[in-house]
C-alpha cells in the first residue's frame, strides 16, 4: 500500500511547484515509509509515497510508460490479486514488462483498454493516471472502497490524495466545515455518507467509480454496482461455491515479497482466514504462519459478559492458534498508551472516529509492523453474511432510520442547542437514510420480508461497512502496515448479495451460511461460537483517564469543544460520582467512557486541523 497525491491545473505552470507537492506527500509518509517520487510537467503534478510489498527493487512511482509517441504516468495505492492473469493477457497482445509489480500491469492495462480496464481488476486500489498526449487525468477506486481517494475541484484545477490531510496541505485548500459537514461528524459519524469529504468543497470518489478529467471538464462514471437477480443455486451448491471462493481469495491475498500474518480474535471470521492461510502455507511449504491478537492489561479481571460481548477472546485465540499450530503474538495494551493515543488516532483518521476502538487498533498495528508488513483481517464478513444484531432484532429491522442509529434524541442530549439546530439532526439523518434506500437494487416479486432484508444488507454494505474500512485503512497505514480484507473480494460480495435470507440465516444463526461453508475447516466449537465484537478495555483506570481529560478540556475557555457540546451536561456526566450509563451509539451501547474519549477526539480534531466553522 502507498499514499498518492496529484494536482492538475490548466492555468498554472506546475513545474516549479515541487515544494507544495513535497508538503502534500510528507503528510502521507507513514503510508509509504520506503520511498517517494514526484512527476512534474506544465499542467500535471503527481506524487507518491511507497510501501514496498511486491518487487521492492523495481516498483518505484510515479511510474512512466511510453507507447509510441504517448506518455502515461501512474501514481497508485493498492494491490491487484489477479496480476498473473492480466499480465498473461497483455503479453499475448504484444506487451513486455520490465518489472514484476502490479503497478506496471495496471498502467499497461489502462494503455490497452482505457477506462474500462477497471472492470478487469480484482483488487483494492485507488490510482491516478496522467495521459500526457491527451492531457487527461483518470482516477479510479476499487469496487468496495477499501482504499481511499479524496479530491477537490477549484476553478481550473483538481487536487487529489489518499487522505484528507494531503489535500489540506495544499495552501489553497482550507479546513472549512459547514452545517452539512458538522452533521456528517456529529450525526452520521463516525462514518461518512459515501462521497462526502466532510470539509467544504472536498469530495470522496465513491467506491466503484472512476473519473476522467480534462480541460473540457470532469466526467464521473459508476463502473460497478450490486445487481439483484434470482439466486440459481441450491443450498449445497451455494455452500460449496462460498468455500471455493474463500479458498481462492485467501490464496491470492497471501502473495507478497514481505512478511505476511493474519489478525486472530478467535471468532469465526478471523479463524477462518487463519485456517485457510495455514492450509496454503502448508501446500507451498512456507513454514509457520504468524498470527496476532490484541488484549488489555488486567482486562480479564474487569470483564463482564453481556449480550453484545458474551465472552472474552483470549481463550479462543489460544484454541485456534494451538489447533493450527501458528506462531502467535498476543499484544497487551495498557491504559496510559490507550488514552494517550486518542490524539494520534484522530490525526491518522483526519476526523473524530471510534474512540478507544480506533486507538487500540492503531497501537495494535504499530506492534504488528515490527514483525510483518502485510496482514489479513476478517473485516466485513458481518456485512456480507449478516452478523450484526440489526439482521435479527425485529425492532432494528423495522426501524425507520439506519438500524445502528436508534434513539437519536438520547444521543443528542450532550450536544449544544446551537449544534442541534445547525445540524438539523433528525432531518439530516432521515434525508441520508431515504437517499440510501433509493439506491437499493430491487428484485421484482420479492416478498416484503426478503425485500426488507435486502435493504438492511445494502445499508450495511454501503453505509456501515465504509466506517470500518476507513478505520482499518487509516489505523494500519499510520504504521505502514498493509491490511488486506478477503471478505471484501467483489466476487464473494456479488455472489452472497443474491443468496436468499433463509440460506444466509441457516440454523437461525448469525452468518449461518458462512459457518456451514467452513464445516470441516474449523473446529466445531470455534465454528459455532457466538459473535463477539472487537474487544474494548474494561479497566476503570481508562474511565478515570478520559474523564479527567474531558473535564480539563471543558475548563479551558479557549476549547472549540465548548461550542459543540452542552458543557454543563457533559461536565455533570464526567463527575467522579456520576452514574456510568449506556448510550445508544452507532450499532452498540456506548458508555460514558467511550463518549468522553470521542469528545476528546472532537476537540483534538477542531484544534489540530484549525477547523473553521462557516
Amino acid at each position: 500500500m502507498c499514499g498518492i497525491v496529484g494536482w492538475i491545473d490548466w492555468e498554472r505552470n506546475l513545474e516549479n511547484e515541487g515544494h507544495i507537492m513535497a508538503n502534500m506527500m510528507e503528510t502521507l509518509a507513514a503510508r509509504g515509509p520506503d520511498a517517494s517520487g514526484m512527476y512534474l510537467t506544465k499542467h500535471a503534478a503527481l506524487g507518491h509515497r511507497r510501501l514496498s510489498v511486491v518487487d521492492p527493487e523495481n516498483g518505484a512511482q510515479p511510474m512512466i510508460r511510453d507507447r509510441g509517441q504517448r506518455r502515461y504516468v501512474i501514481t497508485y495505492n493498492g494491490e491487484l490479486y489477479n496480476t498473473p492473469e492480466l499480465r498473461q493477457a497483455l503479453e499475448s497482445l504484444g506487451y513486455t514488462f520490465r518489472t514484476n509489480c502490479d503497478t506496471e500491469v495496471l498502467l499497461t492495462a489502462y494503455i490497452e483498454w482505457g477506462p474500462s480496464c477497471v472492470e478487469k481488476f480484482n483488487g483494492i486500489f485507488a490510482f491516478g493516471i496522467w495521459d500526457e498526449a491527451e492531457q487527461t487525468l483518470f482516477l479510479a477506486r476499487d469496487r468496495i472502497g477499501v482504499k481511499p481517494l479524496f479530491y477537490t475541484r477549484q476553478g481550473s484545477k483538481i487536487i487529489f490524495g489518499s487522505e484528507l490531510k494531503a489535500l489540506l496541505a495544499h495552501p489553497e485548500v482550507k479546513p472549512e466545515i459547514d452545517s452539512e459537514g458538522l452533521a456528517e461528524v456529529l450525526i452520521i459519524g463516525p462514518g461518512r455518507t459515501p462521497g462526502h469529504g466532510v470539509f467544504r468543497n472536498i469530495a470522496e470518489l465513491r467506491p466503484g467509480h472512476s473519473m476522467l478529467y480534462s480541460e473540457k471538464g470532469m466526467y464521473l462514471c459508476q463502473y460497478w454496482a450490486l445487481e439483484s437477480m434470482p439466486h440459481p443455486d441450491d443450498f449445497d451448491t451455494t455452500v460449496g461455491t462460498i468455500r471455493e471462493l474463500l479458498q481462492d481469495i485467501v490464496k491470492r491475498q497471501l502473495v507478497a515479497d514481505v512478511p505476511v500474518c493474519t489478525l486472530l480474535s478467535g471468532g469465526l471470521d478471523s479463524s477462518a482466514l487463519t485456517a485457510l492461510a495455514c492450509d496454503t502455507y502448508r501446500q507451498k511449504g512456507l513454514g509457520d504462519l504468524h498470527t496476532y491478537s490484541v488484549d488489555y492489561l488486567d482486562n480479564a479481571q474487569y470483564f463482564k459478559a453481556n449480550s453484545f460481548q458474551p465472552n472474552a477472546d483470549a481463550p479462543w485465540v489460544q484454541r485456534v492458534s494451538e489447533f493450527f499450530d501458528t506462531r502467535h503474538h498476543n499484544i497487551i495494551l495498557d491504559t496510559p498508551e490507550l488514552a494517550g493515543s486518542l490524539l494520534q488516532a484522530t490525526i491518522s483518521r483526519d476526523l473524530p472516529g471510534m474512540a478507544d476502538v480506533d486507538t487500540s487498533l492503531y497501537l495494535f498495528c504499530r506492534e504488528i509492523k515490527k514483525g510483518a508488513t502485510v496482514a489479513l483481517s476478517g473485516e466485513c464478513a458481518d456485512e456480507v453474511f449478516g452478523g450484526y444484531p440489526w439482521f435479527y432484532r425485529e425492532d432494528m429491522i423495522k426501524a425507520s432510520c439506519f438500524p445502528w442509529s436508534p434513539n437519536l434524541d438520547v444521543r443528542m442530549q450532550w450536544l449544544s442547542p446551537e449544534m442541534q439546530s445547525v445540524t438539523r439532526a433528525h432531518d439530516y439523518l432521515q434525508e441520508r437514510y431515504q437517499e440510501a434506500l433509493a439506491e437499493v437494487p430491487r428484485l421484482p416479486g420479492e416478498d416484503a420480508k426478503d425485500a426488507r432484508m435486502r435493504e438492511i444488507f445494502y445499508l450495511s454494505l454501503t453505509r456501515w461497512m465504509p466506517t470500518l474500512l476507513d478505520r482499518k485503512d487509516r489505523m494500519s497505514m499510520a504504521s505502514g502496515l498493509e491490511v488486506r480484507v478477503p471478505y471484501c473480494d467483489h466476487r464473494l460480495v456479488e455472489y452472497v448479495w443474491n443468496v436468499p435470507w433463509h440460506m444466509k440465516n441457516f440454523h437461525d444463526r448469525e452468518k449461518g451460511l458462512l459457518r456451514q461453508a467452513l464445516v470441516g475447516i474449523l473446529p466445531e466449537d470455534v465454528l459455532w461460537r457466538r459473535k463477539s465484537p472487537y474487544p474494548k478495555t474494561h479497566n476503570p483506570s481508562y474511565l478515570n483517564a478520559v474523564r479527567q481529560w474531558v473535564l480539563q478540556i471543558l475548563d479551558d475557555t479557549s476549547s472549540p469543544l465548548r461550542r459543540i457540546v452542552d458543557v454543563d451536561r457533559v461536565r455533570a456526566m464526567a463527575q467522579p460520582n456520576a452514574e456510568i450509563s449506556n448510550i445508544p451509539w452507532f450499532g452498540q451501547l456506548m458508555t460514558n467512557v467511550q463518549l468522553f474519549a470521542y469528545l476528546i477526539q472532537v476537540d483534538t480534531w477542531l484544534r489540530e486541523y484549525k477547523v473553521q466553522l462557516v
